[in-house]
């Protein structure tokens, strides 16, 4: 099999993952969907490295975070976001227990299914290095290992990046969990 043809039936089927991943990561759909070739270009340039037996998805969303990673640092630009300090702090006032993950992973988006237009947009409003670990554990199912491979850092950075992100995901979409019930009742 040419490697023309390897690189098509291996990496090809994934597109929709980088799609996906992109579309979280740019917040618009023109700009996922050049992530999406420059990706694919990237990988197809770097196909002869990609080691067969190895996690294709994750190499695969490792060149898309590069990618999103180079255009940013081009771009420079970062919308107006409520400051980390800030968002822990009204998590611990308004928390202050440890249901955040239940209530995470019962918003979370599991097998490709399409999350809700609030817990994307809470998605949306955090800074990127938390967003990106949120998107790629919690709904990417990757690793630790595989994330911090991906976003090219240290696996305890990645926990703690992704423990923060997940506490401001909480206080962004405590009300909506409440409206649905996904918080028991009693709780602040």
């Amino acid at each position: 099999m040419s490697e023309r043809a390897r690189f098509e039936a291996e990496m090809v089927p994934l597109m929709g993952h980088v799609h996906r991943l992109g579309l979280r990561l740019t917040r618009r759909a023109e700009d996922a969907a050049d992530l999406v070739q420059e990706t694919m270009l990237r990988a197809y340039r770097g196909f002869h490295g990609f080691v067969p037996g190895t996690n294709r998805r994750a190499w695969l969303l490792k060149i898309a975070y590069s990618a999103f990673v180079d255009r940013w640092h081009q771009d420079r630009r970062e919308p107006a976001l409520l400051a980390v300090d800030e968002l822990e702090r009204r998590f611990e006032e308004a928390v202050g227990r440890e249901d955040s993950d239940q209530m995470l992973a019962a918003v979370a988006d599991r097998g490709g299914q399409r999350i809700g237009a609030e817990v994307d947009g809470a998605l949306r409003q955090l800074p990127e290095p938390f967003r990106s670990a949120v998107v790629l554990v919690d709904l990417e199912d990757l690793t630790y290992e595989e994330a911090a491979t991906v976003v090219d850092c240290p696996v305890g950075t990645l926990r703690s990046r992704l423990f923060r992100g997940r506490k401001q995901l909480f206080v962004l979409l405590e009300a909506y969990a409440r409206d649905r019930g996904l918080l028991k009742r009693g709780m602040p």
